[in-house]
């Protein structure tokens, strides 16, 4: 009942800059916290950023200071601002809403499907 549709992804070269969105859909009336995880070949998913519904934000050590996490509460939609990338970037993003109502429903989590992200040297 409720999607995450993610967008922005592609190929840049080192030092380069992408701005992914994903926007949720399906009657919504809350999400707690959105945020991105990555996940490179032959690992493991990893918090890249988070944000809450008030506005506060976590980072992974790796993109502090090169990414910046702002959601629209209002659109559902949070973004996730990539400068100054590195290939070690490369990895699929995917975008994540927690403890999200919609209609009579809560989900404790709900994942979009990705968008590859390739950071060439």
């Amino acid at each position: 009942q409720v999607k995450l549709v993610e967008s922005g992804g592609g190929l840049v070269q080192a030092g380069g800059s992408l701005r992914l969105s994903c926007a949720a859909s399906g009657s919504i009336f809350s999400i707690n916290a959105m945020g991105w995880y990555r996940q490179a070949a032959g690992k493991q998913r990893e918090l890249v950023a988070k944000i809450t519904s008030g506005g506060g934000t976590n980072y992974a050590d790796s993109v502090k200071g090169r990414f910046t996490i702002s959601r629209d509460n209002a659109k559902n939609t949070v973004y996730l601002q990539m400068n100054s990338l590195k290939p070690e970037d490369t990895a699929v993003y995917y975008c994540n809403a927690e403890n999200v109502i919609a209609g009579p429903f809560a989900h404790l989590e709900v994942w979009g499907q990705g968008t590859l992200v390739t950071v060439s040297a």
